[in-house]
């Protein structure tokens, strides 16, 4: 579908300034939602909500369709009367401007324990016929992933292939006959994904009352140690123990020489296909009750996956499989209609993938950042653009705006200084630019593009540099942490902002 012309910032929630060692959906998300509407800005995209396993990525989580609660903001927990100011009184002191994963994950899960016993003891009706009819509503997922996490803990974290054979299958009719034991544990979990989703909501909602529609995200993959794999093992390529059998990733390209080994395992795409796509149609539409929009990450996968022998240290022995994403779009588009989807389509495609995306009328993506290392004719150069598509001056995976232009979009290729000063050159004569704002100089030209859709990293807007990474991809230590600073928006910054999307009709 064709979006109206607009544009917006990304920023994932746990990116937002707060005293709780992690940003989360309390005031400042709400701040930031402010700030969006004072700019013109119409969109504000996130990376993906689910509750995230090793390495924090948010592209590798336990769950496709739970939260990640470590989103849930304390005051909001104050404020309903689920914990006590001298329970926010003795929460940990962390520090402002980097996240430290372990020491949140310890504490947050500290006071959730206290919000649930406090629940459990309090008689507040309305919130428990809320509860009880958002566990009804979201069962076909939420039983499966309260077990998921209780199973694990009583492992002490061991992935779900190494649990007792019994468990690792999926037991029903054992789970079924254990549940009284687990009781109280498993009604944890569920309250704890209740309140995400509470705060989540009231948050959103508040949102596109100032007219603010968020983007979410929808890695293609999911993890092996999620309770998708251990609930569907049938939907995926493993063997008879539960272990993939080819895992995912991309060939060897412009961030690694070796490829990208993701891990993640490979759907069966056949038996998917057999009973109808009905585990996609069912995430896509979680998805959308999540988001107004969803970008689909690695799209070019939706016609041929690369499959990498597991086991392997790299991803060169892969080779490209092919993938039914036709029809699977025919069946999610049959199931829930006119599909607001935004294609990342970055890398090497093929016109295969192009005309998948195309037919199916879905924007693409580019990114400024790739738009100066070859020649007028390159397609990321905005005078290429056509209207369907996503402008973006740099994405997660990418160095800052100004750490790329200062260390050079070629630093992390094989390319030398020649090639480096020859992007840097080029990149000034298209923009007219002295680079003393080369951030500024890359907003104003993707908010001057045809493109329908321009969405600008906070970390750009701020003008920050490397420092302010998300992501460098391939690595595996340093990233998802960083935190934007309270105060850092300014007005006089969304006057600038709000005068360019004024100025081009945004």
């Amino acid at each position: 579908m064709n979006f109206p012309r607009s544009s917006g910032l990304l920023l994932h929630p746990t990116s937002l300034p707060g005293p709780y060692g992690i940003g989360d959906f309390g005031d400042e998300a709400y701040r930031f939602v402010d700030f969006l509407a004072t700019s013109g800005q119409k969109l504000w995209q996130v990376l993906p909500l689910g509750p995230t396993g090793y390495g924090d990525s948010p592209y590798a989580c336990y769950s496709a369709f739970a939260g990640n609660t470590l989103l849930i903001n304390p005051d909001r927990l104050l404020a309903d009367d689920l914990v006590k100011q001298e329970d926010l009184d003795n929460y940990t002191t962390f520090p402002t401007d980097r996240i430290d994963f372990d020491h949140v994950n310890r504490a947050k899960k500290s006071l959730l324990a206290i919000a649930f016993d406090y629940f459990r003891q309090s008689g507040n009706r309305p919130m428990r016929a809320s509860f009880e009819q958002f566990c009804l509503a979201n069962a076909d997922w939420l039983d499966d992933y309260a077990w998921f996490c209780v199973l694990k803990e009583l492992h002490l974290g061991k992935l779900w292939s190494k649990w007792e054979q019994n468990l690792a299958h999926h037991d029903g009719e054992l789970l079924k006959q254990s549940q009284h034991v687990y009781a109280d544990q498993l009604e944890r979990q569920k309250f704890f994904q209740f309140l995400f989703f509470r705060q989540w909501s009231q948050l959103k909602s508040y949102a596109n009352q100032r007219g603010i529609r968020i983007i979410g995200d929808i890695p293609i993959f999911v993890a092996e140690d999620s309770a998708d794999v251990w609930t569907n093992p049938d939907q995926f390529k493993l063997d008879k123990e539960g272990k993939p059998l080819v895992v995912a990733g991309v060939p060897p390209d412009y961030f690694s020489e070796t490829g990208q080994l993701w891990g993640n395992p490979i759907y069966d795409w056949e038996r998917m296909n057999v009973d109808g796509f009905s585990w996609w149609i069912k995430r896509v539409k979680s998805a959308l009750q999540m988001f107004d929009v969803v970008r689909i990450d690695h799209f070019r996968g939706f016609t041929a996956s690369w499959e990498i022998p597991a086991g392997d240290k790299t991803a060169e022995r892969g080779q490209w499989v092919e993938v039914p994403g036709r029809q699977l779009f025919s069946a999610i588009g049959a199931a829930l209609g006119e599909l607001p989807i935004i294609a990342e389509d970055l890398g090497v495609i093929t016109p295969d993938v192009e005309k998948l995306r195309d037919d199916l009328k879905f924007p693409g993506m580019q990114v400024l950042q790739f738009a100066f290392g070859s020649d007028p004719r390159n397609s990321a150069l905005p005078h290429n653009y056509k209207q369907n598509l996503v402008v973006y001056t740099g994405t997660h995976d990418n160095d800052t705006t100004v750490g790329w232009f200062e260390a050079g979009a070629g630093e992390s290729s094989t390319r030398g200084e020649v090639e480096i000063d020859r992007e840097r050159r080029f990149c000034l004569k298209y923009l007219k630019s002295d680079g003393l704002e080369i951030h500024w100089d890359l907003i104003r030209a993707a908010l001057a593009s045809v493109a329908d859709t321009a969405i600008v990293p906070v970390q750009d807007l701020l003008g920050l540099g490397n420092e302010a990474r998300m992501n460098l991809p391939n690595s595996t230590t340093g990233n998802w942490s960083w935190r934007m600073q309270v105060g850092a928006l300014t007005d006089q910054m969304a006057t600038r902002l709000k005068d360019l999307t004024v100025l081009f009709s945004r």
